[in-house]
């Protein structure tokens, strides 16, 4: 079946021949990154509907990894914040600083954060998972991460970075889609259509291998579950979810 991996990656390579050259001449990135916040409002409100009992039981632990200090608010990074989608189920009184790549997502974040008033914008951070200089060291009692690190080239200085900001004992929250099994149709078609994907979902992979990078880095407590949830795209069914302890 390898053979015909290879052949249908080639006719999907050949289909989105266009956009590989709009990139190349640096046309792409900047259109689509303008029109990507307005997909992702759409999507990210089909998530929250299909994902929010998972999304309530992992979020409803963030208030553990408080400051011990007391009247401490629980401070929060969320890495690729996007829309906000997160911010529902966020605690109430957290202060919540933002980092996304993208520029244009802050005008949705801003939107989001004025329908949730139990939440706190301390800023929105113009940058990546991998370079996430202007947080500090040990400042960020937990940080977040949903549908992000498969878009991310570096997935371990992501994990590092992440570390980093993270004061000892705070918490990695994740919810990430992974490669399907590889038994199955459903990871053949995941290689098959990765080609075009990697465009119109803004450098995401749809067969990253995002548990083994979890499980390599140096939290000293990883609490990780494999779920299946029926998505609107079934190419992203299959989720690693959970939380680790630096």
């Amino acid at each position: 079946m390898a053979w015909l991996r290879s052949v249908l990656q080639c006719l999907v390579e050949l289909l989105v021949l266009p956009v590989s050259v709009l990139r190349f001449a640096g046309l792409w990135d900047p259109l689509y990154k303008r029109f990507f916040p307005h997909l992702m409002c759409s999507f990210v409100a089909d998530v929250n509907r299909r994902m929010a009992k998972v999304k309530k039981e992992l979020f409803d632990e963030l208030p553990a990894f408080a400051a011990a200090a007391p009247a401490a608010p629980l401070r929060v990074l969320e890495v690729g914040c996007g829309t906000g989608a997160n911010f529902p189920f966020y605690p109430w009184g957290c202060r919540v600083t933002c980092l996304d790549p993208n520029p244009n997502f802050e005008r949705f974040l801003r939107r989001s954060i004025a329908d949730s008033g139990h939440v706190q914008l301390e800023s929105f951070v113009l940058g990546s998972a991998e370079a996430m200089q202007q947080v500090a060291s040990g400042s960020m009692d937990a940080v977040v991460c949903t549908l992000v690190l498969c878009s991310v080239r570096d997935i371990d200085l992501a994990l590092a970075e992440i570390l980093r900001v993270l004061r000892p004992g705070g918490g990695f929250f994740f919810i990430e889609h992974v490669a399907a099994a590889k038994t199955g149709w459903l990871h053949f078609f995941q290689h098959v259509v990765q080609p075009a994907w990697r465009y119109f979902g803004d450098g995401c992979s749809l067969t990253c291998d995002t548990e083994a990078h979890l499980e390599k880095a140096k939290f000293s407590k990883l609490n990780l579950k494999y779920i299946a949830e029926p998505m609107a795209f079934r190419l992203i069914n299959d989720h690693v979810v959970g939380y680790g302890v630096k």
